[in-house]
């Protein structure tokens, strides 16, 4: 059973869900985590998602407690904390905290998904942390700006439409990590409606015509989504919807 915290004090209620992560680890978990999923992570227990996910449930929503579980700098508290901060009480240098402690993807993409993009701050990072020089740190800005474009319903057109600089700018950064975050991001702003599908296809046909490799990989790729018959199909029948409850 996930752990019970009534009235005891925070410390202890973070010690003990470590000691429920600890115990339910998996050491055949834990040596899969890079060769299998490209996960780096030097303190790890090897718990599966669907664990963490059903012991956030069960704990609700905790500032001061996810603050405490991240700062034991274990991957799985870390995953936890995500899950179960309340995105109204995250300041801009809680993100900025934490996104310097982000080092690999798993961390980085579920922070953003599940915490990061619904706080008032979101867009103003991904402006800020596009700009960083390190690998976590930016990769961070565009799957924050994915993570907006899926799950931000109310946007406007022209917030994510200011942020194409930005990804034309990342896509010429050859790191992994990085690299695919930024096509990412520009699929995602594609997807949302036809308007940004014709601005994000423009310029993803600009950078496949690049003549550097990271960009026109990310332009190839994109592409490819964005001109699909099943995404074209979507957003036609979006648009239609729309324009028949006006």
């Amino acid at each position: 059973m996930p752990p019970r915290f009534g009235d005891r004090a925070l410390k202890n209620g973070a010690k003990e869900v470590l000691a429920w992560l600890k115990s339910h680890g998996n050491r055949g978990n834990r040596a899969a985590m890079g060769p299998r999923y490209g996960l780096r992570a030097d303190k790890a227990f090897g718990v599966p998602m669907a664990a963490m996910l059903s012991l956030a449930k069960r704990l609700g929503k905790d500032h001061d407690l996810a603050l405490a579980l991240w700062d034991t700098g274990w991957y799985e508290a870390r995953m936890v904390a995500s899950l179960v901060d309340d995105p109204n009480l995250v300041t801009a240098g809680q993100m900025d905290r934490w996104c310097r402690d982000f080092d690999n993807w798993g961390i980085c993409d579920t922070v953003c998904f599940k915490l990061f993009d619904q706080t008032p701050h979101a867009f103003s990072k991904v402006v800020q942390w596009a700009k960083a020089p390190d690998e976590f740190v930016r990769r961070a800005a565009f799957a924050l700006l994915a993570c907006l474009a899926l799950h931000d319903k109310t946007a406007p057109n022209r917030r994510f439409a200011r942020c194409l600089p930005l990804i034309e700018a990342g896509a010429s950064d050859e790191r992994n990590f990085v690299k695919k975050a930024v096509s990412w991001a520009l699929r995602a702003i594609g997807e949302r409606n036809l308007e940004l599908n014709e601005q994000a296809g423009r310029l993803a046909r600009r950078l496949a015509s690049a003549p550097e490799a990271a960009p026109r990989w990310v332009g190839k790729d994109v592409i490819r989504q964005l001109t699909s018959a099943a995404t074209l199909r979507r957003l036609n029948a979006r648009h239609r919807r729309a324009s028949s409850a006006h």
